[in-house]
């Protein structure tokens, strides 16, 4: 009888053993993601890309795609400049930090409170984007995919300030946006879109605020 029992409770335990301890995949952390976030450069997933708010960059990302006679309106792209692309380096430590903010004709200032903002690096591709966008205010077909990989981006605090850090020499279109409404004189809330250049040398830190006007 007790060697029966004993090999009822020895065949228990080896399928409690073997039901119990099989080793399980764990389970990925939310934004546990290398490269990814402050800091790092464009290395995130294609779900990750689709929740990233780049209307700075490419207005377009957010439009409905049916409409031809409406993209064939758009301005279109020069050619993706790879060559331009492969040439920039990839990791540094340098610094850009500042605030964000728009002002009025009264020097009164109303800071971008966690807003987003991109480091693109500065070649003909982003030229044109700075020339037709930003400056001439002329929507453009969709940014080639290969862009996301050399954008750098961080998100302000409250009070509008921002860093990034790790930042390779070279030059850069800094951009922003404020959403502005009441306080800036706009009956329903706008975006205000913000763009200048800055240039980073080695381990230098430069201060830069992005600033712009509420009209």
């Amino acid at each position: 009888m007790k060697k029966t029992y004993k090999l009822l409770l020895t065949a228990l335990f080896s399928l409690w053993f073997m039901t119990g301890c099989v080793q399980r995949g764990l389970p990925q952390l939310p934004g546990d993601h290398s490269g990814y976030g402050q800091g790092g450069w464009g290395s995130s997933t294609e779900e990750e890309e689709e929740n990233i708010d780049i209307s700075d960059i490419d207005q377009n990302l957010t439009e409905s795609g049916s409409d031809i006679s409406q993209e064939a309106q758009k301005v279109a792209r020069i050619p993706f400049p790879v060559s331009e692309y492969n040439r920039l380096a990839r990791t540094g430590k340098g610094t850009v930090k500042g605030k964000i903010y728009v002002t009025d004709g009264y020097d009164r200032k109303v800071f971008g409170k966690a807003t987003r903002l991109y480091l693109n690096p500065k070649t003909s591709y982003s030229d044109q984007w700075y020339r037709e966008s930003y400056i001439g205010g002329h929507k453009m077909q969709k940014a080639d995919d290969r862009l996301f990989n050399y954008l750098r981006f961080t998100s302000s605090d409250a009070n509008g300030n921002f860093a990034f850090y790790g930042v390779p020499t070279g030059s850069y279109y800094l951009i922003g946006t404020v959403k502005c409404g009441q306080e800036c004189g706009y009956e329903t809330p706008k975006n205000i879109r913000i763009a200048t250049i800055v240039k980073v040398s080695g381990n230098q830190v430069v201060e830069k605020d992005l600033v712009g006007n509420m009209y």
